[in-house]
């Protein structure tokens, strides 16, 4: 007596009240129906042996579990709960502990092992032997661990990722030769790994630029993520190439813009080639990089300039009229019509 046998949890698909969950067991004076608190305030109905059994009076039992949500008009699902009873087999079996833990990181080979859990029964031979299984478990559980039902041993069959889940909960159940049962809750913690280089997204990017652009003007608008959490998430950037820009954090500061760190010059270079580069704050650290090329788009900055300051041309006072007595000529470095010169 006072043995338990969890029951199946009823699911409801509602939320709040309307999923607050309520059991209900036929009554009969060898069994009674008591709830136990598991993770997340929900509720594990259980079966609880009210007296001893005696397979020769009475082989089976047969009940209906009944849950009801808390809505209003409320509603119920019902289950058929069969009890065949066994002889001899009188003790089941006991995990050492109620809940495992453990903490495993995400680049773990296939085939680690994860935890060991450990069940005994006082019950000798057949009834006595152990063998351990999953409970009722999703199946992203089932692809990634796998239960030795000899030793207890959990390992992965799969590789882990702390970016796509960090916590995995879910139970395992101890079976006798007897088919006597007891659970076991299991916590598996993943922590990051420096696995996810750093990923720099042009957003905008103003190109070509007017060499007159003032200091200050924003060229390029850049998100630099990285999928890994803490240091190893952390990034830093810079520039690399020479180049009158530089790289600010905006306000979030994930966001980075490249400005005007001073005033371009066309005639001194057309065009810039600049490489952005962000690293992790992981050891090893991770970067990613990103290439940008600005083009410099002229404006009328130079004014022409003569070959001389001064010209002096000496001719006879009898020179035919039309003759040409000297040519001049002048220089403007910019391009297109902002260099094409005139004389007057």
């Amino acid at each position: 007596p006072g043995a338990r046998f969890p029951l199946e949890m009823a699911r409801d698909a509602d939320a709040g009240s309307n999923s607050r969950l309520t059991y209900q067991l036929t009554s009969d004076p060898s069994f009674s129906l008591s709830m136990k608190e598991k993770a997340g305030g929900k509720k594990q109905p259980e079966l609880v042996l009210e007296r001893a059994l005696d397979r020769e009076k009475q082989s089976s039992f047969e009940f209906v579990l009944t849950a009801v949500d808390g809505g209003e008009p409320a509603r119920s699902g019902t289950v058929l709960v069969l009890i065949n009873v066994t002889d001899a087999n009188d003790n089941p079996p006991v995990f050492s502990k109620n809940v495992y833990e453990a903490r495993v990181a995400e680049n773990l080979p296939e085939g680690s092992l994860v935890l060991q859990v450990r069940a005994t029964d006082a019950d000798a031979g057949a009834n006595g032997r152990i063998s351990y299984s999953f409970g009722n478990v999703p199946d992203d559980v089932l692809s990634l661990f796998s239960i030795d039902s000899e030793s207890g041993e959990i390992r992965t069959v799969s590789p882990l990722d702390f970016e796509e889940e960090n916590k995995y909960v879910f139970g395992l159940e101890a079976t006798d030769g007897g088919g006597l049962t007891d659970h076991c809750e299991v916590q598996i913690d993943i922590t990051d790994e420096n696995d996810n280089a750093p990923k720099i997204t042009i957003l905008s990017l103003s190109s070509p630029v007017p060499e007159d652009a003032p200091a200050g003007t924003v060229v390029a608008l850049l998100n630099v993520n990285d999928l890994d959490s803490g240091e190893n998430g952390q990034v830093s950037c810079e520039l690399s190439g020479e180049a009158p820009l530089s790289i600010v954090a905006s306000s979030g500061g994930s966001y980075k813009v490249l400005v005007l760190a001073k005033a371009l010059d066309r005639e001194e270079a057309a065009f810039h080639e600049l490489v952005l580069r962000a690293s992790d704050g992981g050891d090893p650290a991770r970067t990613g990089t990103a290439r940008i090329r600005v083009t410099v788009v002229d404006a009328n900055d130079n004014a022409p300039v003569f070959s001389q300051a001064e010209y002096t041309v000496r001719v006879p006072e009898d020179v035919p009229v039309g003759s040409v007595l000297i040519t001049v000529t002048a220089t403007d470095t910019d391009e297109g019509l902002n260099g094409k010169i005139k004389y007057s």
